[in-house]
C-alpha cells in the first residue's frame, strides 16, 4: 500500500516521468505575507532536502497538481502568480509561488507550505480562499508536498506582485471562511482502501488529490462548495461545461474503454469520440500528457468505479451526427440573411469538410470530424459556441493543435447560426445557442 500514496508507480524512474518543461495548475488566492516564521518541520520530514531525484520527483507531482495553470499570468513570469480567476463574489488573482522572499513564498517554512496545502491556513494564519483547491490538496500526503516544495525552492525568483483580490463586502472578509470550511472542508490524508487494488488505490490519490477532478467536474452548491451527491457528474467554469466523467453509458464515459482515457488524457484527441478545448485543453498541455501511461491507466481504473450519473441524458454525447449536403442547395443561389449553411461552408468546411467529416482522419494533425464528436453531441451547445468563439490552442508532445476563434470575425448572429448549424447536422438537434447566448459567453474573463 505505500507505494499507492508515493509519487512514481513502481518501475518508473523519477528522471524518466520529468522530462519537459515545469508544468503543473490551481489557483491560489492568498498571496506571501509578512509575520515570525513558523516553527520548522521536524528533520526527519525533510531529510532529502534539496536532492535531485527529490526535485524531480517534486517536478513531477507539480504536474499532476497542474501548479502552472493557475499560478501563471504571463509567461515570461512562469509561477509568479497574477492569474484573474472570476468567482460569483468577485475576481482572485492568484499568488506569486517563486522563491522569491519578498513577493512570493521564499520565506515560507516548510510547516508553511504544508499547513497552506493540507488545512487553507497562508503564512500569517489567514483563511485561504478555496479557488485554491487545499479541500483536495489536503488528501496529498507530507512527503509529496514536501517534495513539491523542492522542486518550488528550484524556480527562478520572481519579484512580482499580483494585483489585489476585488471581492465585495462581505466576502473580502477572510474570516468568513471558517464558516464555509465547516460545511465544505475536511482535513485529512487519503488512506487507501485494503479491498481495491494498487491501480485503484494510486488513481484514487490522484484524482481526489492533486489531479484535484472534482474542481471542475462536480456542480457546486450554493456556498460553492463541491455537491457531494453529484461528484463528477459535470459543471460549468468560465462558460466552458467540464463534462460528465461518471461511467454511466449516455450521460458519461461509460462506453470509453481505458485506452480510450489514458489517450485523451495524454494528447487530448480521441478520434471519435472527444477533442480537448478550452480550460481542459490547458489541463492536458500543462499536466496530464506529462503522467505516466501507469498514472493515466490508474485513473480511468478508478474513475470507473466512481457512481454513475446520467443527468437525465439518453444517448452518449459521441454518438450523433451524419454527413451533410447542403454545399448543394448552396451551389448557384442567392443567400439572404443570416444562413447557418453558408457561413459554416465559408468558415468551417476547408478544415473540417463540408460534409462535417474532418481530414486526416485519426492521425495527431487531423482536422477532427463533428460527426460522432462529445463537445457537437451535448445537449448544451455552449462548449461549441466556446470553440468557435475562442478557438483551439493545444500543444502537446504529439502535436500542436491550433483552431482559429472567430469572435473578431463574426457577430453574435453568425456564431449562433453556425452552431446551430452544426448542432442540427452532425450533433444533438435539440441543442441550440441564441445570439443572447452568445453575447453573454463572449463576455466570459478568459
Amino acid at each position: 500500500m505505500p507505494r499507492n500514496m508515493g509519487s512514481l508507480p513502481s518501475g518508473v524512474s523519477p528522471a524518466a516521468a520529468t522530462s519537459g518543461l515545469p508544468a503543473g495548475k490551481v489557483a491560489g488566492s492568498a498571496g506571501p505575507s509578512g509575520g515570525s516564521e513558523a516553527k520548522a518541520v521536524p528533520a526527519a520530514a525533510s531529510t532529502d532536502g534539496n536532492d535531485a531525484d527529490l526535485v524531480k520527483r517534486g517536478e513531477y507531482l507539480a504536474r499532476a497538481g497542474d501548479c502552472i495553470a493557475c499560478h501563471t499570468a504571463d509567461k515570461a513570469r512562469p509561477f509568479a502568480g497574477g492569474l484573474a480567476i472570476g468567482t460569483p463574489f468577485g475576481t482572485l488573482y492568484t499568488p506569486n509561488i517563486t522563491p522569491d522572499p519578498e513577493t512570493g513564498i521564499g520565506r515560507w517554512s516548510d510547516t508553511d507550505f504544508l499547513r497552506a496545502m493540507q488545512q487553507g491556513i497562508g503564512k500569517s494564519g489567514e483563511h485561504l480562499y478555496p479557488a485554491f483547491p487545499y479541500a483536495e490538496y489536503t488528501r496529498v500526503t507530507e512527503r509529496d508536498l514536501l517534495a513539491i516544495r523542492a522542486y518550488l525552492n528550484t524556480l527562478t525568483p520572481i519579484r512580482y506582485t499580483p494585483p489585489p483580490n476585488e471581492l465585495s463586502f462581505p466576502f473580502n472578509q477572510r474570516w468568513l471562511m471558517f464558516f464555509w470550511k465547516l460545511f465544505n472542508f475536511r482535513e485529512g490524508r487519503f488512506v487507501p482502501d485494503p479491498k481495491q487494488s494498487p491501480q485503484w488505490n494510486r488513481g484514487a490519490y490522484l484524482v481526489e488529490g492533486l489531479a484535484h477532478c472534482e474542481e471542475c467536474h462536480t456542480p457546486r452548491n450554493f456556498t460553492q462548495g463541491l455537491a457531494s451527491s453529484d461528484r463528477f457528474a459535470g459543471a460549468v467554469q468560465a462558460g466552458w461545461r467540464a463534462f460528465n466523467i461518471t461511467p454511466d453509458k449516455a450521460g458519461g464515459i461509460g462506453n470509453w474503454s481505458d485506452d480510450d482515457v489514458v489517450r485523451y488524457l495524454g494528447t487530448g484527441a480521441v478520434p471519435g469520440r472527444a477533442n480537448a478545448a478550452g480550460p481542459m485543453a490547458d489541463v492536458v498541455a500543462d499536466s496530464t500528457q506529462y503522467l505516466t501511461r501507469e498514472d493515466l491507466r490508474s485513473i480511468a481504473v478508478y474513475l470507473r468505479s466512481v457512481p454513475p450519473v446520467s443527468g437525465g441524458q439518453t444517448r452518449p454525447r459521441d454518438q450523433w451526427g451524419k454527413p451533410a449536403d447542403d454545399v448543394k442547395r448552396l451551389r448557384g443561389t442567392r443567400v439572404a440573411g443570416v444562413d447557418g449553411a453558408q457561413l459554416f461552408v465559408a468558415n468551417c468546411a476547408s478544415c473540417h469538410n463540408w460534409t462535417g467529416q474532418g481530414i486526416g482522419g485519426a492521425s495527431p494533425l487531423a482536422y477532427p470530424s463533428l460527426i460522432h464528436n462529445s463537445a457537437v453531441g451535448s445537449p448544451d451547445a455552449g462548449n461549441l459556441a466556446m470553440v468557435i468563439l475562442h478557438g483551439v490552442d493545444r500543444h502537446t508532445k504529439e502535436a500542436d493543435v491550433m483552431m482559429p476563434g472567430f469572435g473578431d470575425e463574426l457577430d453574435d448572429d453568425q456564431i449562433a447560426a453556425i452552431a446551430n448549424y452544426v448542432t442540427k447536422h452532425f450533433g444533438d438537434p435539440k441543442a441550440s445557442v441564441t445570439a443572447d447566448d452568445v453575447a453573454k459567453l463572449r463576455r466570459r474573463r478568459q
